[in-house]
């Protein structure tokens, strides 16, 4: 079996102006493209790199969004603003083929490896700074003539305090040492949210609603997490209000629970490979073919002064050539419950407090 290479640095584009990007990220989402359009543009910009003769090796991906803005139309019920296609050679009007778009501005960061050729000297290093910035500098470069997610980059603006420009870090060997710079490195990705994986919301929902039925399926437990299925809540006494008012809501999603979304994580084979240019009208007529659907699951848009080391921010690719499943995986890990309080509120005072002494020890 090879051996996965360890990270030894991380690349950071900052700050990243997106116009157009794909809002549509699978037959049943939309608001932000999926994290493999970003798992997708990492492999692209590897091997512009490897013609570059810059000898790095993306091995991971982590996305901080700052803002977006998906282009529909405001109200009760949204629409996706569409483009007028030109009228076919008849003069009839052309189809319209559904197009959502939005405007991004993100923070990527990959977790990077050195290619060594044979007898070469490695730059990952202590003193390989300079050869590191002019790395970043031509990543930079190359990736400014990418899209991003079918969008196109623009220019990055000068922020006051914040790096705009890309740049590279090594990754210490020592744990306590590399949580330090992580500590130091999440700051620039601030305000901002990070997309993390949280399969384990997924199966807790399950479980609840086989409480219920017991034929839940999981695909009913990701329709209901999607969603707020508002109820009357109980009174933490038993007691009627004293105006006779009755109290609504999601007793699984209270207040404070976080900013959980349904994503596509990857996808699943619907059918065996096919051989080359065995399948008519594909793509790549050189390349093998099999068809697939998307695989769903749950994520959790969280700041990044909440994360504690580098893996809870990246997303990583998976093959299972013998199951037929190719996902992404994140390493995020929900830290304790918070404490619930009678009126379905989270208690976060004691978060904020761990937070407060956080700021003070960096």
């Amino acid at each position: 079996m090879t051996r996965k290479p360890q990270p030894q640095a991380i690349l950071v584009l900052p700050h990243l102006r997106v116009q157009n990007a794909n809002a549509i990220s699978s037959p049943l989402t939309h608001g932000f493209p999926s994290i493999t359009a970003f798992t997708g543009l990492m492999w692209a910009l590897q091997r512009k790199l490897v013609q570059a003769q810059i000898p790095l090796k993306l091995l991971s991906v982590g996305v901080v969004c700052h803002h977006h803005q998906e282009q529909v139309t405001q109200g009760y019920v949204r629409t996706f603003n569409l483009t007028r296609n030109p009228v076919d050679k008849d003069g009839s009007t052309a189809a319209i083929v559904e197009e959502g778009r939005m405007h991004l501005q993100v923070s990527l960061i990959f977790a990077v490896a050195e290619q060594l050729a044979p007898g070469a000297a490695s730059v990952l290093v202590q003193g390989g700074e300079d050869r590191m910035a002019e790395w970043a500098a031509k990543a930079g470069e190359i990736a400014a003539q990418m899209r991003v997610a079918g969008g196109t980059l623009l220019p990055s603006r000068p922020v006051p305090g914040k790096k705009v420009r890309p740049w590279m870090a090594l990754l210490a060997e020592d744990p306590q040492t590399q949580e330090a710079d992580f500590r130091r490195w999440r700051r620039q990705w601030l305000p901002g949210f990070a997309l993390v994986a949280r399969d384990d919301l997924l199966a807790a929902r399950l479980e609840q609603l086989r409480k219920t039925d017991a034929q839940a399926t999981l695909l009913a437990a990701w329709l209901h997490a999607s969603r707020f299925n508002h109820q009357v809540l109980a009174d933490p006494d038993g007691k009627p209000q004293a105006d006779g008012k009755v109290r609504w809501g999601d007793p699984l999603r209270p207040k404070g629970s976080g900013w959980t979304v349904p994503i596509p994580v990857g996808y699943a084979a619907l059918s065996p490979r096919h051989a080359a240019g065995s399948v008519a009208n594909a793509r790549d007529m050189a390349t093998p073919l099999r068809f697939v659907e998307s695989v769903y699951s749950l994520g959790e848009w969280i700041s990044p002064h909440r994360l504690t080391d580098l893996e809870q921010l990246l997303w990583t690719a998976e093959t299972d050539t013998a199951r037929g499943l190719f996902r992404c995986r994140n390493g995020y890990q929900p830290p304790h419950t918070l404490p619930v309080d009678h009126d379905g509120h989270a208690n976060l005072e004691d978060e904020w407090e761990e937070e407060d002494d956080a700021y003070v020890d960096d």
